[in-house]
């Protein structure tokens, strides 16, 4: 590594520094988050998704099927497998640090509302 020319001609410095953890908001931190993420996810099962890859979807025995959704620092966790969720949760929890925040009630400029008839969304 070199000393950005910023530092100038007339500071002498004798050693530069590898940043080895990405630091919050620096430009590389979410994609080192992510880079993170997606590591632990693909090591428990999961798929990332080949056209989008903020999609993770894993299937399990008898039809059932757990995905994840990320964007920025939300993740969306839904799927018809509650074990699957149950172990989910511990294992982000675990390897990274969550803050869960129950049913998704806003995402993206969208209202998701949850009733017996089902699920609304609106914008």
């Amino acid at each position: 590594m070199e000393v950005p020319p910023e530092f100038g001609n007339d500071v002498v410095i004798k050693k530069v520094y590898k940043l080895r953890k990405a630091l919050y908001e620096l430009k590389q931190s979410s994609r080192a988050w992510f880079r993170r993420f997606a590591k632990v996810i693909k090591n428990i099962g999961y798929r990332q998704s080949q056209g989008d890859y903020t999609l993770f979807i894993k299937h399990s025995d008898s039809r059932r099927v757990t995905t994840l959704l990320v964007y920025v620092n939300g993740i969306i966790m839904t799927g018809n497998d509650e074990n699957e969720r149950h172990t989910l949760r511990q294992c982000l929890t675990k390897e990274l640090e969550i803050e869960e925040l129950g049913r998704l009630k806003y995402f993206l400029g969208i209202e998701v509302a949850h009733s017996k008839q089902g699920i609304f969304i609106s914008q």
